[in-house]
């Protein structure tokens, strides 16, 4: 191997010397001629699988696109292979291994350092995805490796193998190695300590999805695997790869009888001691560990980098004093700080729920004045600004902030595709609007009097028309492109309602908490925490509404348990609904509108989510915002912790459940899209 690992080291030189300072197209990278050797091991737990049949891909560009053969070679009797390939072109092409084993004499499949032949409907297939052609080191395929892949590539993986567009797949690639160590075949560093490891449930659901997998690999229960992992009106998976995507896409389907398998023989620990409600990973970025405190929303740029609102400074202690937070995070996809992150000026002060990211990678960022109880500061003259960052952190906005419009304790802000920024202004029953990112020609709308008490989701339709909720009004006020209001809809359940997102199809969705007042105008931070103390499991008007292009809503609004208190909303690239809750620790997704993309028989509203539980994760804390990412995961903020003392009520992460939904293109300007 030693002979094998120091040709890769020269040619992982010589690729970051071609890549160095660019990573454009296939004129910057390397020469096509390049000769690479790729070599590893494929194992099960720690015994060594021989005669395994291992294919070097190239991910296709594209939905649908059929992946490249770069190599093939058969693992040897110690599972070792070496394989020779021509590096490709293109310096983002995704690689990646499979390793397809046969059976053996007695039926099993060959956890075995006998080598046996590997037929073309070999039931075991383990994987393993390198990432862009640049950085190969020796790697092990083994099942945390093909979990690892099977979640991260969920919605880029079908029957021909893994394909999608950039910077989704990429970032799946990437994404993928915070779950398991190429290299090692190991647990990822980050699933592997604080604040994942032994923190939440995750690493052990992870082990337990490598054990179900485990017991095919040894020939025991392929057929009852593929049987549960079968997708609702989805074909049956023929081998362990498959078998773990219709798990990741599907994570709420046969859930007890697939913790059975895993408890069969387990090799990987800690593992699962009960089944949980559904088989859903769910990851906690903390950024440089001393910077998140009440993240309040997300808002993601072209490269699928996050930008992150930070209420209050930030302090580990929850009864130290703090102030407002004079910072914006942006994290990388795999949840590191973005160089030069984070970013402060511009009038940055205690940022909510308002952030955007507009159709040139600006970041708009709304100040509602967050701060902690005890905090000495008068907030007043800090909370009427909106804060502007070109995408590499500059702040483009002056000291004060963006102030004309009549901008006031801003919340919810939204950019659509023209580059108009709308605003939510909690504190001031309006709406500010600056026409193609131009503060200087901002405008205020106001309401009649009434029609729009404390402002605070926005969203953008397909058709232009812009949507504010009044979580003090019980309402949301529809406005023309223009900015004219347009109507005021009542009804359909719509109580105390936060977040607001649309579909492709013309519809919104709202989220009502049904008891939380927001901290604007005559509320405080004090009653937003007095009205959770003593939370029920499911608050009295805990629901969604879906609102019609028309304005029309079903006579109910939509509930289940997995609606405890609903407040953000976001609608992936399928039309499918996902709310966070700011109680509860779950996650719900609901079947929208476009009913061929739920399961068979399922109606609008429906809950795909365990209707009883939602996807819980004890990751989870009281959570605002959520969002969709182009790789199809979702990510929620953690907003305030459990027991929120308001000297310093903030949450210290973000959440990200990993391959659940299907991809956005980002930014989001308007309604979503797939990539």
């Amino acid at each position: 191997m030693r002979r094998c690992r120091s040709a890769l080291l020269l040619a992982a030189a010589l690729v970051y010397l071609s890549a160095a300072g660019s990573f454009a197209g296939a004129a910057d990278g390397p020469q096509a001629s390049d000769r690479i050797e790729q070599c590893g091991t494929v194992r099960s737990g720690e015994s060594p699988i021989g005669g395994a049949e291992v294919t070097l891909q190239q991910a296709g560009d594209r939905p649908g696109a059929v992946p490249r053969t770069l190599a093939r070679a058969r693992s040897g009797t110690d599972g070792t292979f070496r394989l020779t390939y021509r590096r490709p072109a293109d310096p983002r092409a995704v690689l990646y291994l499979t390793a397809d084993s046969g059976p053996r004499p007695d039926g099993r499949a060959a956890r075995s350092s006998a080598p046996a032949p590997a037929p073309a409907s070999a039931p075991v297939r383990l994987t393993t995805v390198l990432g862009p052609a640049r950085d190969l080191p020796p790697v092990v395929v083994n099942e945390r490796t093909t979990v690892a892949a099977a979640y991260a590539m969920a919605r880029f993986s079908d029957g021909a193998g893994i394909a999608g567009t950039a910077p989704g797949l990429q970032n799946a690639a990437a994404i993928s190695h915070n779950l398991a160590d190429p290299a090692t075949g190991d647990v990822a560093r980050l699933l592997a300590q604080p604040p994942n490891g032994a923190q939440t449930s995750t690493l052990a659901a992870f082990n337990s999805l490598a054990d179900v997998l485990a017991d095919c690999v040894d020939g025991q229960t392929c057929n009852a695997l593929f049987d549960l992992a079968r997708r609702p009106g989805g074909p049956t998976p023929r081998n362990t790869f498959e078998a773990a995507v219709g798990i990741a896409r599907a994570p709420g389907n046969r859930v007890a009888e697939l913790f059975a398998l895993s408890t069969a023989e387990p090799l990987y620990l800690p593992a699962l001691p009960t089944a949980p409600d559904a088989w859903t990973l769910a990851l906690r970025y903390v950024g440089n560990g001393h910077e998140l405190d009440g993240p309040g929303n997300l808002a993601f740029d072209a490269d699928g980098n996050a930008w992150v609102t930070n209420n209050y400074e930030f302090d580990p202690d929850p009864h130290a004093s703090v102030c407002g937070s004079g910072k914006v995070l942006k994290l990388t996809p795999t949840g590191q700080d973005a160089p030069g992150a984070p970013y402060s000026g511009g009038g940055l002060y205690g940022a909510g729920f308002g952030i955007a990211v507009d159709p040139g990678n600006n970041a708009w960022v709304a100040n509602f004045g967050f701060q902690g109880s005890e905090c000495a500061t008068d907030p007043s003259p800090l909370y009427r600004s909106v804060s502007q960052f070109g995408p590499d952190g500059t702040a483009l906005s002056p000291a004060s902030g963006w102030t004309s419009g009549g901008v006031v304790q801003p919340q919810g802000v939204a950019a659509d595709r023209a580059g108009n920024i709308w605003t939510a202004n909690c504190g001031g029953r309006s709406v500010t609007l600056f026409p193609q990112g131009r503060p200087e020609q901002a405008r205020e709308i106001s309401p009649p009097d009434g029609d729009l008490v404390k402002p605070f989701g926005t969203a953008v339709d397909p058709a232009g028309q812009v949507w504010v909720t009044g979580n003090g009004s019980d309402n949301v006020l529809e406005l023309s492109p223009a900015g004219e209001p347009v109507r005021s809809v009542t009804g359909g359940g719509i109580s105390r309602p936060l977040g607001v997102a649309s579909d492709s199809l013309g519809n919104v969705w709202v989220a009502n908490s049904g008891i939380l007042p927001v901290p604007c105008e005559d509320g405080t931070q004090a009653d937003l925490a007095a009205a959770v103390t003593d939370e029920p499991r499911r608050a009295p008007g805990a629901s969604v509404t879906m609102v019609r292009a028309d304005g029309t809503t079903p006579d109910a609004p939509f509930t289940n348990d997995g609606l405890v208190l609903p407040w953000g909303v976001a609608v992936d690239g399928d039309d499918t609904v996902w709310v966070s809750n700011f109680g509860g620790h779950r996650l719900a997704q609901l079947c929208g509108a476009r009913l061929s993309s739920c399961p068979p028989g399922y109606r609008t509203g429906q809950p795909i989510s365990p209707p009883g539980t939602g996807y819980s994760s004890n990751g989870l804390e009281r959570n605002t915002g959520v969002q969709i990412d182009p790789s199809g995961n979702v990510w929620l903020a953690n907003n305030w912790q459990t027991v929120p003392f308001q000297t310093n009520p903030g949450g210290h992460e973000v959440v990200v459940f990993v391959g659940l939904a299907a991809p956005v293109r980002t930014p989001l300007n308007g309604a979503p899209r797939q990539p």
